[in-house]
């Protein structure tokens, strides 16, 4: 099944799940899966969250960022995936002077 990001409108989510900034993403879903494309502005976060009744996978399209995983932290760069798997929390920041641009499935 194709998903066509550039026939879905893009949402505005500010603050999320804590962060600071807006979140602009383009989502797909279907009641079982999330599947995302997402844009963070230089200094802006999606705030640190636990995923008890999923996982999510994030691939990095573009810019530079950083993951809050538990209690450690990952540089993010493009081609770079960062995993959380169920149970387990994380954060994504954009620390870069670029925007942000990542892929996300949440299932």
């Amino acid at each position: 099944m194709k998903i066509d990001f550039n026939s879905i409108d893009t949402k505005m989510l500010p603050q999320f799940k804590g962060g600071v900034g807006d979140f602009a993403v383009k989502m797909f879903d279907d009641g079982e899966s999330k599947i995302m494309r997402g844009t963070l502005v230089p200094g802006a976060s999606i705030g640190f969250h636990a995923h008890t009744e999923n996982a999510e996978i994030i691939y990095i399209l573009s810019g530079k960022g950083k993951c809050l995983f538990e209690d450690t932290e990952e540089a993010l760069l493009p081609g770079d995936c960062h995993y959380c798997p169920k149970g387990t929390s994380h954060s994504l920041i954009n620390n870069g002077v670029e925007n942000l641009e990542f892929f996300a499935v949440v299932r």
